[in-house]
């Protein structure tokens, strides 16, 4: 039996700082990182193979986006375990992280219906068919996180499909969690705030370069590992992010939209076309 790990948006943010860490656990006997940029994924994995002397991450350049890329997953890994059964007893998922997923800032009206969808095909549906191909390798004792976002809340005006996305990646994930504890599967919805990532380039579509008041990824990455593997359903981290949250039970779902339409203005480039970037790196 393999016991496999497999990340997806692990070429930067926190996709990168969550292979970092598990890379250091002793669980596994091969973590898969899964992105399109191949460049960045061979970077990393030779650079935490080395430190090891023995190759445990394998990088794994693709296109998860939609049905097509879910599927394009599920003939990569039942041929992996296919292979793997002429000589043992297959593969077992232990830890699947769905990580990928970007966002768009502006109003709905001045953004690409196109690259909204395309959003929406990553953030909500490739997620869903991630963990569904995923869930038969997985059994007792097995971690799934799912990267939400604080923008999960609450609707959030110049952010509308994106908090929508995101809500339903919360949603999801604690539906799931009560699903699969009679299977003893854990799962935990990680709920950042603003993260220091790439995040805010592409949203913006190079308006923004970095993320305003981007917190560092690594104590968040620390942090949601220990909660998940704890059996904690939510991650977050910092106290404003908990307080947030908090409030966001006291305030009217039009109201919060409306004022962050008002107040919170996010730069963007609507006409510029820029190619998406594989991060789970939010607000």
């Amino acid at each position: 039996m393999k016991n496999v790990a497999i990340i997806t948006g692990a070429s930067s943010g926190l996709g990168e700082e969550f292979t970092k860490q598990i890379s250091l656990k002793s669980d596994y006997d091969e973590i898969w990182i899964i992105a399109r940029r191949k460049e960045k994924l061979e970077e990393l994995s030779k650079k935490i193979n080395e430190s090891k002397n023995f190759k445990l991450v394998r990088p794994v350049p693709m296109d998860i986006s939609g049905k097509d890329g879910v599927q394009r997953f599920k003939t990569f890994i039942e041929k992996e375990d296919a292979a793997l059964r002429k000589i043992e007893s297959g593969i077992e998922i232990k830890l699947l992280i769905n990580n990928a997923g970007f966002g768009t800032y502006g109003p709905f009206a001045e953004t690409s219906p196109d690259r909204e969808m395309d959003m929406i095909d990553l953030n909500c549906t490739s997620l869903t068919g991630m963990c569904g191909t995923c869930l038969p390798y997985m059994k007792k004792g097995a971690v799934l996180i799912n990267t939400a976002s604080l923008a999960a809340f609450l609707p959030l005006g110049n952010f509308a499909a994106y908090a929508a996305s995101k809500s339903y990646v919360l949603s999801f994930s604690l539906a799931l969690a009560a699903e699969l504890k009679e299977r003893g599967i854990k799962v935990c919805a990680l709920c950042p705030g603003s993260v220091s990532t790439e995040f805010a380039n592409v949203a913006s579509n190079g308006a923004r370069k970095e993320v305003k008041g981007g917190f560092p990824p690594q104590k968040v990455v620390t942090q949601c590992i220990k909660r998940a593997f704890k059996g904690r359903r939510v991650s977050l981290y910092r106290t404003k992010w908990k307080f947030s949250a908090f409030m966001s039970r006291f305030i009217s779902g039009y109201a919060g939209a409306r004022f962050t339409y008002k107040y919170n203005k996010r730069p963007h480039n609507p006409d510029k076309d820029m190619q998406t970037v594989d991060a789970g790196d939010f607000l």
